[in-house]
């Protein structure tokens, strides 16, 4: 699980980075990765994935049962609230170097913590990750890119630890290419099930 290909982009703040701090050793002692944890509301959601960025049912079951008891010890959440773990899905974030090389060739949405040249948001199709660059590197039109409008498009990189978020598109590509990995039996990819939320349950009393 180490490496620099498998290091995250960690943006929580608050409690969803104290839970991310406690879950992610635990999660990735079952042989799974943490992608993101996110608190809306009362509603916890700890996004999980094997590492061929897959993630079932079951292993959704096995994730909550595993960090249920350590939340309910550590306490990180105030009061009540919803856990859910889910799959990334299929226009799921990037959290990774090997996310960037993995979906070459679709099409993302990248916003960066400062901006280039004044802007921050990119939109573009993957290239992929350069490494000694230590860059995403993404296609952009033309004329983003101060050439003529319906030129050829243009390659930019744009620095890894400086991306804010990032997230796949949903094309039609990208729906068959998960339509075929479902055909072809094995691991499914978890976005046809919406995760296990777990019961509604207190804080620990102290």
């Amino acid at each position: 699980m180490s490496g620099e290909r498998d290091r995250r982009l960690k943006r929580e703040t608050g409690v969803a980075e104290e839970v991310a701090r406690l879950v992610e050793p635990l999660v990735e002692s079952m042989g799974y990765r943490l992608v993101r944890v996110r608190m809306a509301g009362r509603d916890l959601q700890i996004m999980c994935e094997r590492p061929d960025g897959t993630l079932t049912i079951d292993d959704c079951v096995a994730i909550s049962r595993a960090v249920s008891p350590l939340l309910d010890v550590e306490d990180p959440v105030r009061g009540s609230y919803n856990l859910e773990i889910s799959s990334p899905g299929i226009a799921r974030p990037l959290v990774r170097p090997g996310d960037f090389e993995r979906h070459a060739g679709h099409e993302a949405k990248i916003e960066l913590i400062t901006p280039i040249d004044g802007r921050k948001r990119f939109r573009g199709v993957l290239e992929g990750f350069d490494a000694e660059a230590d860059e995403v590197r993404l296609f952009i039109p033309a004329e983003e890119a101060g050439g003529e409008k319906g030129g050829e498009d243009v390659l930019i990189g744009l620095p890894f630890e400086d991306i804010d978020t990032a997230r796949l598109v949903m094309t039609d590509a990208l729906m068959d290419e998960a339509a075929q990995r479902a055909k072809g039996g094995g691991v499914q990819d978890g976005s046809m099930h919406e995760g296990v939320p777990a019961p509604e349950r207190k804080r620990r009393r102290h």
